[in-house]
């Protein structure tokens, strides 16, 4: 165990949220800086803890750090970094996945257990057995991992069930053609912005609203049994304004008019 108040060599803050309750997963080691390197993914040789949280009084301006061979603990004035063997933890890399390299809250009870955790750890670093220390250090980014993790799939699972209301919603209403962001957010009762959020993949709402009624549109021109409608009639039944808006619209996404995709 090595113990010293200098500052830990190689701890890379840049680019990291340290917002006081946020923590930050990263893997680090040699192994995986070559599969960044590579673009291939496997489990590194260590996870990195990063957490902005509240440290003891009196913590040297330039921090504190404990090693062991299969964790290290660097304190600074308002950042812990808890660096632990990927080896040793019994929740694998795979599931950790959904926490790796982005910003985590951290509820207020799980942050006070490991803030105090870490202050007790360096209050009586010197009288306490390094191997049992080794164990409460990966006990620790056990219980913050696991409880985090939770959290975030919990979140996740409920964004999912949120965006899976709001494209049903959309697809009994494609034929209203006042269909827009405006009148999904109102009857799902969240704001524009909470809406947008639920569809931050890269499609917009109303993108996602022309690319279901094209969907539609197809299916309609592609059913025999309908193929007495008119394009006109098809595409008030998909929520256009107009035939011509239809077929401009539906050329655009699919590169043939809708007379010429239900021809072939």
């Amino acid at each position: 165990m090595r113990w010293t108040g200098s500052g830990p060599a190689g701890l890379t803050l840049a680019g990291v949220d340290l917002a006081n309750g946020l923590l930050t997963v990263r893997a680090s080691g040699a192994a995986a800086a070559r599969a960044a390197l590579n673009g291939t993914s496997g489990p590194p040789e260590h996870i990195q803890l990063l957490m902005g949280c509240a440290v003891p009084r009196g913590l040297p301006h330039s921090g504190a750090e404990l090693r062991f061979p299969d964790c290290s603990l660097h304190v600074l004035p308002g950042v812990v970094l808890l660096t632990v063997a990927e080896a040793k933890l019994t929740v694998g890399f795979t599931e950790l996945k959904p926490l790796m390299f982005q910003p985590v809250p951290v509820e207020a009870a799980l942050r006070s257990v490991f803030a105090g955790a870490i202050a007790h750890v360096l209050a009586a670093a010197h009288v306490l057995d390094p191997h049992g220390l080794s164990h409460h250090l990966l006990g620790l980014a056990e219980l913050v991992l696991r409880s985090a993790l939770k959290a975030e799939l919990d979140r996740v699972d409920a964004l999912v069930a949120r965006r899976r209301e709001a494209l049903d919603y959309i697809r009994d209403h494609l034929a209203d053609p006042n269909l827009g962001a405006d009148v999904v957010a109102g009857a799902l009762h969240i704001s524009r912005r909470r809406l947008y959020q639920l569809f931050d993949d890269g499609q917009g709402v109303s993108e996602r609203i022309r690319g279901l009624r094209v969907d539609r549109a197809k299916a309609l021109l592609a059913d025999p049994a309908k193929a007495g409608r008119g394009i006109g009639e098809i595409a008030r039944d998909c929520g256009f304004v107009s035939a011509a808006h239809f077929s401009r619209t539906f050329r655009q996404v699919v590169g043939r008019t809708p007379s010429e995709f239900r021809g072939r």
